[in-house]
């Protein structure tokens, strides 16, 4: 378990990173576009070749896969639907948390898009005993432009630096303590759920792609968000690559 929170926390410590990113430095709108692209990018790849390839793989011919990764659409969309509601629906805008009221709902969006993540970081080690390298790059790399977007509206805000840091330490923390979930709940859990559980955190991810990431990566980046989306998918299937040589 102690491993599980180590490597949740190394994968989630980028939202830590992004903040002080925002907090030293002003980065132009299309810098962030263009990492968010290159983050869903590799995010693309370890939801097609470590989650759903794998899932379809341990449930081979029993419809759980195909199950989970609707279901797991499906809640990350009304869930996402719900928090919009409170305020958070464009999180991932440069400077959308200035206002206070929206700081909240805006964190539970954020631990909404990380949970599943983390949670299939604990399964890999439960299932093989080593984290998926490729995963593990993919969830860092995407959590920076989503910090770096938060917390530029704080510091717009008027929030301290030590405040700003602070949120996005608990954030870190909570999702590490999913990837511990992760590997701690489903330990007695059978192939055919496993197989469920990976491709529900597939369809996921992947509509919180669809819906948030990659459209305010073309909205920031313009077309270079696409030029280092393709860049993301190919380091991310180097990686995958060099993990099973």
């Amino acid at each position: 378990m102690v491993n599980a929170f180590i490597w949740g926390l190394l994968a989630t410590s980028s939202l830590i990173l992004g903040g002080i990113i925002a907090i030293q430095f002003t980065l132009s709108n299309r810098t962030i576009g263009i990492i968010m692209g290159f983050g869903a990018g590799t995010l693309i790849s370890a939801i097609s070749y470590e989650l759903v390839f794998e899932a379809v793989k341990m449930g081979k011919g029993t419809g759980f896969p195909a199950f989970g990764f609707f279901v797991g659409a499906a809640t990350f969309f009304f869930s996402d639907k719900l928090i919009g509601n409170f305020g958070a629906s464009n999180r991932l805008k440069v400077g959308a948390a200035k206002s206070s009221s929206l700081v909240i709902p805006m964190v539970l969006a954020i631990i909404l898009d990380g949970v599943p993540e983390s949670i299939v970081l604990g399964l890999g080690l439960f299932e093989g005993g080593s984290v998926s390298l490729a995963m593990l790059v993919a969830i860092f790399i995407s959590n920076l432009p989503e910090a770096v977007a938060g917390s530029s509206g704080m510091k717009e805000g008027g929030w301290s630096q030590k405040k700003i840091v602070l949120l996005w330490v608990i954030i870190a923390l909570l999702c590490a303590l999913s990837t511990v979930a992760g590997f701690a709940l489903f330990s007695g859990a059978s192939k055919e759920w496993l197989s469920f559980i990976q491709a529900f955190a597939g369809g996921a991810i992947l509509m919180m792609l669809a819906n948030s990431m990659i459209p305010e990566a073309y909205e920031h980046g313009g077309k270079l968000a696409g030029v280092f989306t393709v860049l993301g998918f190919f380091v991310s299937v180097c990686v995958v690559v060099l993990e099973n040589l």
